[in-house]
């Protein structure tokens, strides 16, 4: 390890004579920023420390790794723990026919006494997103929503898998392992590496869109206050019925249902209309690998891209379907190969998109949510951004060396697109009459587009400002309050409903805790603030023409989607906008202007 550790440090002192060299200037813009990354890299990493300072900045980073692992283990161990089996009828009544279909389904796994139908259950609900999350919009017992709520609210937050000493112990050591570097606070250190200048600028960011939603948004629990009245809620919304309303309120105002909605979204129809409108924006073409391919499920897919000449420029291998029992939750892309070169040959990106839908049940494809077609387009936004750069450096090609707080720009851009009529219309194909989904009903989820968006808004909010607050502010040694105290205090300043005082979200807030996102959970925002500006560049040029959406698509593709970290990710917005982001979009895709 000595040896290894000398051969690092020399690497490192290399890098640093080569930037301050006068050949520094003959280099590409992004070999310098392999080098400039690689020297950040280095020096967060502790290279420039020694002796005790060295030891103690390892020992550090061993210890915080194991309880990463241990926080995300235990999140899954305690969403697999809960279920909550239903066997009334009356208590399933006007559930979607797809929500009862998995909860039987998911019974059938998991009971071998009794076999379960859609139609008579038993029914299983799980802390499982595609299982918990319609049961609260849907499932008409109160008590039970209650139920299911305060158990998704406190998962991993006692017991065995409890994760509470796991954030405390986490604080902890973060603060120790920035002091050792130099920095203030742990998110000084974190937007160090960040698109945003300092944390200064992230809380300005965080705060001007709370000012301009938090009214908004109690005006709209007003509302819904006042809707739940209209039927029979005598009582003050509680968290658990915010869902169950909502949904019927959107329903009455907009007049459809998710059920309704998922029958013209078969899986396959909007894949296929997913890769139309990439060859549209992209001018490349998207198929199915025809040859056997291993893969780890029967459910996984492998495609190839290819560009204007058919010739293969990358692949992707896509996991779509919900599989609790062994996937966790959630929806991502990981890199399987990053695009370099090899002996003069390009070596040909390969991603991993994995989603969870719900998944079929019996002879019928896949019924999406329209939520869930723009989750599938948001991972697809980081697989485009992976798989068209070109950029032969690794370490800076895609999504590489990409900053953390521009990496969603991609995957959040592709999303407006299921907003777009022409577009949405591609991915449509009713299940029973093949029809494509009706202008009406277009309207209608285009209308609810920033239906409650101020309370969806301010939410998020509130998980970024907590997240800053504890790792630039909190030290659990130093501080009177629990972390748990400082979610509420910072609630309250934020939501028109506080969390209950039990809540303990915390503890299974894998982004922060056990993901990359610890001080970089503002990062969505900050993207989304891109992403909505940069789509504006085709609402200005007009979403009618194909000709112009073209243009404007190979200018995307060429900044953005080429470029990805081998430049600096306000150089590279500039180029494709022509001047630097503005709030504007994102407040009128919002609603909120």
């Amino acid at each position: 390890m000595a040896y290894v550790s000398h051969r690092v440090q020399k690497f490192f002192e290399g890098l640093k004579k080569i930037q301050n060299s006068a050949s520094w200037t003959q280099l590409t813009r992004a070999q310098q920023r392999v080098i400039e990354n690689q020297i950040r890299d280095n020096r967060l990493s502790g290279i420039e420390l020694t002796g005790e300072a060295k030891d103690q900045f390892n020992a550090i980073s061993k210890e915080l790794s194991k309880l990463a692992q241990g926080f995300s283990n235990n999140v899954m161990d305690a969403t697999k723990d809960f279920s909550l089996t239903i066997e009334n009828i009356d208590d399933v009544k006007g559930m979607p026919f797809s929500f009862l279909s998995l909860a039987s389904q998911s019974w059938n796994q998991k009971s071998k006494e009794q076999s379960s139908t859609p139609e008579k259950g038993p029914w299983l609900v799980t802390l499982d997103y595609p299982s918990f999350g319609p049961f609260l919009q849907h499932g008409p017992n109160r008590e039970l929503r209650e139920k299911v709520y305060r158990s998704s609210v406190t998962k991993a937050s006692k017991g065995k898998f409890d994760n509470s000493h796991h954030i405390t112990k986490i604080l902890e050591l973060k603060s120790q392992l920035c002091s050792l570097l130099g920095y203030s606070t742990y998110a000084e250190m974190s937007v160090a590496s960040k698109m945003a200048p300092d944390v200064d600028a992230v809380e300005k960011l965080l705060n001007e869109l709370r000012d301009a939603s938090r009214k908004p948004s109690r005006d709209e629990l007003a509302e819904l206050q006042k809707f739940a009245k209209t039927k029979g809620l005598n009582d003050d919304l509680k968290p658990w019925d915010v869902p169950y309303y909502s949904e019927q309120l959107r329903t009455e105002k907009f007049d459809y249902s998710e059920d309704e909605v998922r029958q013209y979204f078969q899986y396959p129809v909007v894949l296929e209309g997913l890769f139309s409108l990439v060859k549209l924006l992209f001018n490349v073409k998207i198929e199915k690998e025809t040859k056997p391919v291993e893969v780890w499920h029967k459910d996984v897919a492998f495609y190839n891209v290819l560009d204007a000449d058919g010739q293969k420029i990358a692949a992707f291998y896509i996991d779509p379907y919900s599989r609790p029992e062994n996937k966790r939750g959630g929806a991502w892309m990981n890199v399987c190969i990053d695009r370099g070169q090899s002996k003069g040959n390009t070596i040909t990106p390969v991603a991993y998109l994995v989603c969870n839908n719900t998944p079929p049940v019996g002879n019928n494809p896949s019924l999406m949510t329209f939520r869930e077609v723009e989750t599938l387009f948001h991972e697809f936004g980081h697989g485009l951004q992976h798989m068209l750069t070109t950029v032969d450096h690794v370490s800076v090609a895609g999504i590489n060396g990409v900053e953390w707080d521009a990496v969603e720009l991609p995957s959040q851009f592709m999303e407006n697109w299921c907003y777009h009529k022409d577009t949405l219309m591609g991915l449509t194909k009713h299940i029973e009459t093949n029809k494509k989904l009706p202008d009406e009903l277009f309207d209608k989820i285009s209308s609810a587009r920033t239906f409650l968006s101020a309370s969806a808004m301010v939410r998020q909010l509130l998980f970024g400002l907590v997240d800053i607050e504890l790792h630039h502010r909190y030290t659990p040694s130093k501080s009177s309050e629990s972390v748990f105290e400082v979610n509420q205090r910072i609630a309250k300043e934020t939501l028109a409903l506080v969390p209950l005082p039990e809540d303990r979200f915390l503890c299974s807030f894998s982004h922060i805790f056990a993901g990359g996102y610890s001080a970089g959970y503002y990062s969505y925002k900050w993207a989304e603030v891109l992403s909505a500006d940069a789509f504006s560049a085709f609402e200005e040029t007009g979403l009618k023409n194909d000709d112009e959406i073209r243009k404007m698509g190979h200018k995307f593709k060429e900044t953005v989607l080429s470029l990805g970290g081998g430049e600096d990710p306000m150089k590279v917005f500039k180029a494709f906008r022509g001047r630097e982001p503005k709030t504007e979009p994102l407040l009128r895709h919002s609603g909120l202007l």
